[in-house]
């Protein structure tokens, strides 16, 4: 409960930077236009962010009779989660790892790099399918979506009023400091927002997932090895999908957790080990 207040209150302060952005550059009119903007960013998010990722990715859908194992977890966990059974995906890719899509419990889905298949054994697989499956029942994968959407877009916003300043225009009599902020500090605090959200997400689908299986060394040693495997095998792809994976694929060399799209791969064990069933 406190997770989901928390993504709701985070979700809220990103909308109302989208619409103090859109007041600061043009009154009232301009918050209108922001809150246009925010709706139909919002529309576009809803409807086509997971057939993007798949197709960014490549992923295949897989058929019962072509993998039987993976689509009996997914039946068992989708039934103890009360939702539909997601379409399942494979991504040939060497680097171990998962992602859930689709924006709700009903057009869902997970896909799965050939490199997490093999180096997991059958109770790890289980538990990073009952962490995808647990985004989905708690339609994690639309709120990241629409926070990664409006935190791109105020950083957009920020450039243009930064080239505004620079080459002339109305821009050029507003208060300095003002501009500042906003070109700075606007995109700066809703990076730092979205990337907790991110955050806040993983956490709740490490405990949904695993009280869904009743179990949580699986997935604690699954994160393990999906982690120790990323500094080596890196994914091909978009560091703009990175909050979406189990583990992020593109960390390389992040110094501060403040500015990484997961918790520490630690700190999601202390509290999977916490967890009582």
């Amino acid at each position: 409960m406190f997770e989901t207040i928390k993504t709701v209150a985070l979700l809220g302060l990103l909308t109302g930077l989208f619409l103090g952005v859109g007041y600061y550059l043009g009154g009232s009119g301009g918050a209108t236009i922001a809150l246009v903007l925010s709706l139909a960013m919002n529309f576009l998010a809803y409807w086509y962010s997971d057939k993007i990722v798949l197709k960014m990715y490549n992923a295949k859908e897989v058929s019962k009779a072509q993998n039987p194992g993976i689509h009996k977890i997914v039946e068992e966990i989708t039934k103890k989660a009360g939702v539909p059974k997601p379409k399942i995906y494979i991504v040939d890719q060497k680097a171990p790892n998962a992602f859930a899509t689709g924006r709700d419990p009903k057009n869902g889905a997970l896909a799965v790099t050939t490199g997490l298949m093999d180096i997991l054994d059958n109770d790890e697989i289980k538990g990073v399918l009952a962490h995808e499956i647990a985004h989905i029942k708690n339609r994690d994968t639309l709120i990241s979506t629409l926070a990664a959407t409006f935190a791109g877009a105020l950083a957009f916003i920020a450039q243009m009023a930064y080239y505004g300043a620079l080459f002339g225009g109305r821009d050029r009599n507003r208060n300095p400091i003002g501009l500042v902020l906003m070109i700075i500090f606007v995109p700066l605090a809703a990076t730092i927002v979205r990337l907790a959200i991110s955050r806040s997400r993983e956490f709740s689908a490490d405990r949904t997932g695993a009280a869904l299986i009743k179990e949580t060394s699986g997935l604690a040693s699954a994160l393990t090895k999906i982690s120790d495997a990323s500094k080596h095998v890196h994914l091909k792809g978009n560091p703009a999908t990175s909050h979406m994976f189990i583990i992020n694929p593109f960390s390389g060399d992040i110094l501060i957790n403040l500015l990484s799209t997961h918790p520490s791969t630690e700190a999601r064990i202390r509290n999977l080990k916490a967890l009582k069933f």
